[in-house]
């Protein structure tokens, strides 16, 4: 199993005496909101970039400063792969969470609407089940099931996808990001499954130099353009730096361990405040309005999570009452 100590996540001087659950929720919270924060910027990125290309960059990036920071900083055995459990880790997230999921999600982006790709996309919490049952032999108890599609109503609440924006979308589109969903919960299953000894933040920055190539050479097989690179404009470069950045180099080593320590279903239901998230980053940074459905749907997502998560926050309460 992946595993990823609190100093891979945490500065020094930010570890405070709290426990590893109490970090693990905070660590939660702070992937929700890197990863909600690149809906603005990939939409913006996309208006000059095309799409697989535009994912093959926000790697390239963030895997030569992952990689730079691992070399400076760690001794050579500390990040470099050694067991084949390490190279089937990288080449698990490699493929699956960063090559089939970005190269899909970036190109079903394109011709389906955000209300209809934040619920493909939020479909991946629901298969992720499936996947460790496979995988993994993993039970869920049906007030589990209810609390995750309990979350998933609330985040159908928060897009509000109409019938007209469902039916005018291509459905080659919404097939592609279905395709992501299924690749992210896949893949997070099936890297908890793969004994890799190697810390998650080398196994993370190796895999998305990987990914890097492999979405360059899906990019180059489907004829993109790669012009658009060498000429950007200065909204297109912020918002690559913004993903590559803040929604990768920080957001996937936080992504992996939190799969190594609570697995990959509690994990995957990030899934459920990214649209919260990114609901707030548009209204901060675009002014689009807050509606009452996004608070309500907020609330929805927060029940079903508190049933998903019903037997931490009963051991929780009952600590803070004794």
């Amino acid at each position: 199993m992946v595993t990823l100590n609190l100093t891979d996540s945490v500065p020094a001087q930010f570890q405070i005496s709290l426990s590893a659950r109490h970090w693990d929720a905070i660590l939660f919270v702070v992937l929700a909101v890197l990863f909600g924060i690149s809906f603005v910027a990939i939409k913006t990125g996309l208006r000059q970039l095309p799409p697989v290309l535009f994912a093959g960059l926000r790697f390239d990036i963030a895997a030569i400063g992952l990689l730079g920071y691992l070399m400076l900083t760690r001794e050579r055995a500390a990040w470099l792969p050694r067991t084949t459990g390490d190279l089937l880790g990288i080449g698990v997230a490699a493929v699956f969470l960063i090559g089939l999921n970005n190269g899909f999600l970036f190109a079903g982006q394109v011709t389906t609407t955000p209300a209809a790709a934040s619920v493909m996309y939020g479909l991946n919490p629901i298969l992720a089940p499936v996947f460790a049952w496979w995988l993994l032999g993993n039970r869920i108890s049906w007030l589990g099931a209810l609390g995750i599609g309990v979350a998933l109503a609330g985040v159908v609440i928060i897009v509000q996808p109409s019938p007209s924006a469902l039916t005018d979308t291509s459905t080659v589109g919404q097939l592609l990001v279905l395709g992501a969903a299924a690749a992210v919960a896949f893949g997070s299953v099936a890297l908890q499954r793969v004994s890799a000894e190697m810390a998650s933040l080398p196994l993370t920055a190796w895999a998305m130099g990987v990914g890097a190539v492999l979405l360059h050479a899906a990019s180059l097989g489907f004829g993109e353009p790669i012009s658009a690179a060498f000429d950007p404009t200065l909204a297109t470069v912020a918002s690559v730096l913004v993903v590559a950045i803040f929604s990768t180099a920080m957001a996937y080593p936080i992504y992996f361990g939190l799969i190594g320590r609570i697995g990959p279903v509690r994990t995957n239901l990030v899934a459920y405040l990214v649209p919260v998230v990114a609901a707030l980053s548009g209204w901060l940074l675009l002014g689009s309005s807050i509606s009452l459905g996004t608070v309500a749907g907020f609330f929805v997502v927060v029940a079903g999570f508190a049933l998903v998560e019903r037997n931490v926050l009963r051991a929780e309460l009952r600590k803070r009452l004794e």
